[in-house]
Parts: structure tokens; sequence; C-alpha cells
């Protein structure tokens, strides 16, 4: 196989809830601080920050997304693929959903997942306003696989599993994840990248939300040994690594753990 490489910018911000230009201006700011890069992240719901009551009222369709414009632009002003994050969508018959976009360098509309797993635990009502996401969704830039998930798909190794098996090559998750949760933050974004044997960018928001509550940041670039490439903690920013896909796959090669699952796993319970 070819050696691959490729760039990553992960993007870092507070949003302001329900303010959808001053979060624009924000993104245009961080954005203009990246030289070249082959891949922009964003994290979830940055363009009306988390607050899941006022997801309807700052929902858009598809074809009228203001957020899916200002991706368009930036991705042609930056001549990159952009991973935007997500934004509340509102599809036919009233239905919405917590959507990632995936932009190509023209600005292209290429790919849109849908988050699978809905967070509603401990005052949180996500599932309250939004639908589930009916799959898995893999995309390719630049000749690499790269398998979506957002926030609180990351507690389900499943989603990982199913991307590793189609051959995914980074996994990235994006989320609005809560300072209260240090520890799984810090453990799963590491395990799925280590039991899959790919590359992970996990892109959080960080600062305050509603309520008094607050996003924990910690975004971070994971390579498949679990080794940390660049991260940032507690503030708004961009960071960057190039990821060499041929040292994944020599590695995969040398240590074939997936050769090694059992097609079934049945218990004896005793």
């Amino acid at each position: 196989m070819e050696k691959k490489k490729i760039n990553i910018s992960a993007i870092q911000m507070c949003a302001k809830i329900g303010d959808k230009q001053a979060n624009f201006n924000k993104i245009t700011e961080l954005t203009s601080k990246i030289n070249k890069t082959d891949v922009i992240v964003l994290p979830e719901v940055w363009n009306i920050g988390w607050s899941c009551a006022d997801f309807i009222k700052n929902a858009e369709k598809i074809e009228e997304s203001e957020t899916i414009a200002f991706l368009t632009k930036i991705a042609k002003e930056k001549n990159a693929n952009i991973i935007g994050g997500s934004f509340i969508q509102k599809a036919e018959g009233d239905i919405y959903y917590n959507s990632c976009p995936v932009l190509n360098r023209n600005g292209e509309l290429i790919a849109l997942y849908n988050k699978n797993h809905l967070y509603s635990y401990y005052g949180c009502n996500e599932g309250k306003y939004i639908s589930k996401g009916k799959n898995p969704v893999m995309v390719n830039l630049e000749g690499i696989n790269f398998g979506l998930t957002i926030c609180y798909d990351i507690r389900f190794p499943e989603i990982y599993r199913a991307y590793r098996k189609w051959d995914a090559d980074i996994m990235v998750n994006c989320a609005a994840w809560a300072s209260t949760k240090p520890i799984p933050w810090e453990m799963m974004t590491k395990s799925r990248a280590i039991e899959n044997q790919t590359y992970m960018v996990a892109v959080n928001q960080y600062g305050p939300m509603k309520n008094n509550e607050t996003n924990l940041g910690h975004s971070r670039i994971i390579n498949y040994n679990g080794n940390v490439l660049n991260e940032i903690l507690e503030d708004e920013g961009v960071i960057q690594a190039d990821l060499n896909l041929q040292e994944m796959y020599n590695f995969r090669e040398k240590c074939a753990i997936l050769n090694d699952i059992k097609e079934i796993y049945e218990v004896e319970k005793i």
C-alpha cells in the first residue's frame, strides 16, 4: 500500500448559546491561525452551543442551512476538507437530528452523519428533542477512511468496531462533553484508538454552557497505540498533527489483533 500522510487540525472553542453569528466569528478567528491543513474538525453543536431546550428553534434544513453555507466558505478559503462538528438538522416531517456535515475542499457537502446515540441522563434530555440516526457513516477524504461519531457515541465501542471492520483509518468524535466527566473522556478516547488500531481525533467544546455547567475541553489527537500526538486542555485554540498512515498499517501487520476476534462470544453462566 502506498505511503499516506495527512495533516489534521482540530478546533476547540467555547460556543455562545443560541448566537450563531458570534460562533461563526469565533471559527473565522480560529481558522485564520491555520496556514495549511488537509482536514479541519469542529466540535459538536459549535454553532449554537449545548442547550437541548434551544435545539429546535435553532434547527436548519439542509438546503437552507446557514451553517453549511458558512462551512462551505471556510473550506474554500482554507482549501481544506471540513468535518463540521454538528448542527441541529430539521428533516422532513418535523424530525430533528444532531448531524455532522462533511465538506470537501471545494465546499461541497459530501456526507452527513446523524448521531446514533442520544444522551438523556442526569438532567440532560437530548432524546426529547432529537431522533436517533439510523446508521454509522464512514467518509473517504484524501484516500483515507474517517469513521464519524458524536459525543455520547464514544460510550459504545460497537460503532467503532463496525467502522474498523470496514477499514476505517481515523475515528472522529465531535463532542460537547461536560467537565464533570473527565475520566471517561480521558479513557475512552484512548481506548477506541487502541482497541481498533486507528488514529482518533477527539474534539470537544470548552467553557460555560447553561445552568453553571461547563464543557471539559481537552481536545486531543491520538495515535493507534494510544499516544497523544497533540492536545489542548482549558482554552480555545487549534491543535494540529501529521498522521502517518503507513506506520499504522505496518503496526497492524505485525500485531493483527482483529484476526483473533471470535465470531460469537457465547457466555456460559454458572
